[in-house]
């Protein structure tokens, strides 16, 4: 399975501080907000990724992460000329993708819990095996509206799913982490623009809802998702890590840290990395993971 994060859009609902810089690349407590869409990735075993930006905030993620073989993956990058539709990444990135399953994840979207890479296995497993062709998550929120909405029946099976309803059917939304097989592709190509002029996610989940080939899992208690889209939702997301970080003294989005234990790179050169860092709290954090 191959790994997108989308970090494209605007970012407009932060302006001024999005103004001459990408949302994605905004601090959410002590790293870059795409740290932590990337490590879930990592967490999953994916080693091959496509970050999708605009043109001008490109170069500043090549800057950040290079080619990813610091971290033992390979990182392919790819312009959104425009913000096109979450959907449309997977039109960007088609040869990316090939005859391969793929995972996609919203560059402004925070996951955290002891269940995650649990979760993250069984969809990967899910569509891997050939069980179904999609699987997405619904995660109970106060404002669904705002969200793509997922409905359930009584036997807990998916029976709608829609874009920011105006009467959302169920509190249950649909957070940006979709794991598809290799035909999203072909889907994608199919749909056609909503009224904004966007090739929605939802429109895609909708072709495999009519296939009977769509997975939802209910994510519950214990399991954080921060959608990182406003100003007051960073703030409470870096609230939230730091809360995390300085109670557990584990770092949260260390992705050094878990290139390293999920064998990616070895102890020696993780011990490189903090050593390069030099004084810093983070470059500290590395070197005390020998003991």
């Amino acid at each position: 399975m191959k790994g997108i994060v989308l970090a494209g859009g605007r970012g407009t609902r932060m302006y001024p501080m999005t103004k001459a810089v990408s949302k994605q690349l905004l601090p959410v407590y002590d790293k870059p907000m795409i740290y932590y869409p990337l490590s879930v990735l990592l967490l999953g075993g994916i080693r091959e990724i496509m970050i999708i930006s605009d043109r001008d905030n490109l170069p500043l993620f090549k800057e950040l992460l290079g080619d990813g073989s610091g971290i033992g993956v390979r990182i392919e990058y790819a312009v959104q000329e425009r913000p096109g539709g979450i959907a449309e990444s997977f039109l960007i990135a088609k040869d990316f993708i090939g005859d391969e399953s793929v995972c996609l994840i919203l560059g402004d979207n925070i996951f955290y819990g002891q269940d995650l890479t649990a979760k993250f296995e069984e969809a990967k497993a899910l569509i891997e095996s050939g069980s179904c062709e999609a699987a997405v998550f619904g995660y109970p929120v106060k404002n669904p509206g705002d969200f793509g909405v997922v409905e359930f029946d009584e036997d807990g099976k998916v029976i709608s799913i829609e874009e920011k309803p105006e009467e959302p059917k169920s509190d249950y939304a649909v957070p940006g982490l979709y794991f598809y097989n290799a035909n999203v592709t072909e889907v994608a190509a199919k749909i056609k623009p909503s009224k904004r002029g966007e090739l929605e996610i939802t429109a895609v989940n909708e072709v495999y809802l009519r296939r009977g080939t769509l997975r939802c899992a209910r994510l519950w208690r214990g399991f954080a998702w921060l959608d990182t889209g406003t100003p007051e939702r960073l703030l409470k997301a870096s609230e939230y890590i730091s809360t995390v970080q300085n109670t557990q003294g584990f770092y949260v989005a260390c992705i050094e840290e878990i290139a390293w234990r999920r064998g990616f790179i070895t102890l020696e050169q993780l011990k490189a990395i903090g050593e390069k860092l030099g004084d810093t709290d983070y470059g500290r954090y590395l070197l005390s993971l020998e003991d």
